[in-house]
C-alpha cells in the first residue's frame, strides 16, 4: 500500500501540461484505489483501519480548518471527480455546439449503463437528473390525478416534496394525507400497519422516504411497495439519502419509482441525480418538461430540460469508480463506525436523547441528537461560531435536535472535536452569547 508521501505526490502533482497532467493525477488515485480494493479484512475490520481511511481522506480537497458534519445536505467531491468535471468543462467550451452536444453528450449513455449495472436494473430505466427534487417532482407532477384523489405519506417527508403535493392540492383539488410515525422507529411492521390503516378507497399514491432526512431513519420500502401493489397503488420512493450511503440495489427495494441525488453520498458533481422508473411504468408518467412525440416509452423523455452541462454528468463516472474502489460495504461499515463513536458516547449522558436508532437495520451514517433544555438552533449556531463545526438543526412539531452526518473523509479527530464541544454544552449549558 502507498505511504502518505507517495499518495500525496500522485494526487497533488503540480500541473505542467494541462489535461495531460490532470490525467496523471487521476491515474495515481486509481492506483491507490486499486490498493484499497485489495485490502484484507471484513467491512467491520476495515472500518477501524485508520491507515485505510487515511488514504481515502487524502483524496478530498476539503477545508480542514472546519469540521463538516452536514454531508447529508451535499457532499464534497473527491479530487478525481473534480478533475474529471473540469476537464470536460474545458473541452465543452472549445466549441460547445460541437464539443458539448456532439462529442460529450452521447457519452452520458456510458454513465447511464454504469449506474444501471451498479443499481442492477435496465439502463432504459434510468434518467439522469439534477437532484432528487427534480426526479420526485417529475413523478409527482407527472402522474394523472383527479379532484378528490388522495396521496398518503408521513409528516416527516422532505418539505419540497410536501409542498409539491400541496401545490397540486390547490391547483387540482387532490387531498394530501400525512401520518405520524414513531421516532425512532424500530418496529417496521408498525410502520406498514400505520400506512395500511390510512389507505382509503380514494388513495391513489403512496410516497415514502427510503431514509428520512430528519433523523436518518431507514424505512421499510419493500414492504410498503408490496402493500401498495396489494391495493393497486403506486409507491414513489424518495431516495435522496440512501443511494451509495449503504449497500442495496433496485431488486432489494422492488419498487417501480425511485429518485435520488448523486451529489450526496456518491460524492458526484453537484447538481446530479438519478430517476429510476420501471420500464412498463414510463408511459404513465408525464415528463416535467415536454418531450417530442414518440418518446412516450423512452426514459430519456425525463431528461428533456433544455441546454445543460455535460461535464457534471460525465463526472458521475469517476464518482462511481471512487465509490466502488472503496467498496460499498466498507463505506457503510465506516459510516456506522463514525456515527457510533459520537452517538454512543453522548447517549451515556442523561440529558441526551437520540432520535435515531443505532441498530444497523434502521440507520447508517446519519443520526439526530437532542440535549434536553437546549435550543437546537442555538446549539447549531454555537457549534459553528465557537468550534467551526457544521451541523444542521432539526425542528419538527414532534421533536428537535441537530442532525450529524459525517462522510468517508471525516477523521476520528474531527469526530472527537464534536464530542468535546457537545460534552461542554451538556455539562455547562450554552454561553449567553451562543446562537
Amino acid at each position: 500500500m502507498y505511504n502518505r508521501r507517495q499518495f500525496l505526490g500522485m494526487l497533488y502533482r503540480p500541473a505542467v501540461a494541462g489535461v495531460a497532467a490532470a490525467a496523471l493525477n487521476v491515474s495515481g488515485v486509481r492506483q491507490v484505489l486499486a490498493e484499497l480494493a485489495r485490502a484484507e479484512g471484513t467491512p467491520e475490520e476495515i472500518a477501524r483501519d485508520e491507515g485505510f481511511w487515511f488514504q481515502v481522506q487524502q483524496a478530498f480537497t476539503v477545508d480542514r480548518s472546519l469540521v463538516n458534519l452536514n454531508n447529508g445536505g451535499v457532499s464534497p467531491s473527491p479530487a478525481i471527480v473534480q478533475d474529471a468535471m473540469k476537464r470536460h468543462l474545458d473541452y465543452s467550451n472549445k466549441a460547445p455546439v460541437y464539443t458539448m452536444w456532439k462529442v460529450l453528450e452521447p457519452q452520458r449513455e456510458g454513465v447511464r449503463r454504469r449506474l444501471a449495472r451498479y443499481f442492477r436494473c435496465d439502463p432504459e430505466e434510468i434518467a439522469l437528473t439534477r437532484n432528487t427534487s427534480e426526479g420526485m417532482e417529475t413523478l409527482q407532477f407527472g402522474i394523472d390525478l383527479q379532484p378528490g384523489d388522495e396521496v398518503l405519506t408521513t409528516n416527516q417527508d422532505y418539505p419540497r416534496m410536501i409542498n409539491t403535493w400541496l401545490q397540486r392540492q390547490k391547483r387540482d383539488g387532490i387531498v394530501l394525507r400525512q401520518i405520524s410515525i414513531p421516532t425512532p422507529a424500530e418496529d417496521m411492521q408498525e410502520i406498514v400497519r400505520l400506512f395500511e390503516e390510512n389507505i382509503t378507497p380514494r388513495t391513489r399514491v403512496i410516497m415514502i422516504s427510503h431514509v428520512i432526512f430528519l433523523t436518518g431513519q431507514i424505512m421499510p420500502v419493500k414492504e410498503i411497495v408490496r402493500l401498495g401493489r396489494k391495493h393497486g397503488i403506486p409507491v414513489f420512493v424518495d431516495g435522496a439519502h440512501s443511494f451509495a450511503h449503504f449497500a442495496f440495489t433496485a431488486p432489494d427495494l422492488d419498487c417501480d419509482y425511485y429518485a435520488t441525488s448523486l451529489h450526496k453520498w456518491l460524492c458526484a458533481p453537484h447538481g446530479t441525480g438519478l430517476l429510476y422508473v420501471r420500464k412498463d411504468k414510463i408511459r404513465s408518467i408525464w415528463p416535467l418538461m415536454a418531450a417530442p412525440e414518440g418518446m412516450e416509452d423512452d426514459i430519456r423523455k425525463f431528461e428533456e430540460i433544455g441546454t445543460h452541462p455535460a461535464a457534471n454528468y460525465l463526472g458521475i463516472a469517476e464518482a462511481l469508480t471512487f465509490h466502488l474502489g472503496i467498496g460499498p460495504k466498507r463505506k457503510e461499515a465506516r459510516l456506522r463506525y463514525l456515527r457510533d463513536r459520537w452517538a454512543k458516547y453522548l447517549a451515556s449522558f442523561d440529558r441526551v436523547r437520540l432520535h435515531t436508532s443505532l441498530r444497523p437495520e434502521f440507520s447508517c451514517g446519519i443520526a439526530t441528537v437532542q440535549i434536553d433544555g437546549i435550543d437546537s438552533r442555538k446549539l447549531a449556531g454555537y457549534l459553528w461560531k465557537r468550534h467551526r463545526i457544521i451541523v444542521t438543526s432539526i425542528k419538527h412539531p414532534e421533536f428537535e435536535g441537530i442532525r450529524v452526518s459525517p462522510n468517508v473523509y471525516t477523521t476520528l479527530e474531527e469526530i472527537d472535536r464534536f464530542i468535546s464541544a457537545m460534552e461542554k454544552v451538556i455539562r455547562n449549558g450554552l454561553p449567553k452569547s451562543a446562537g
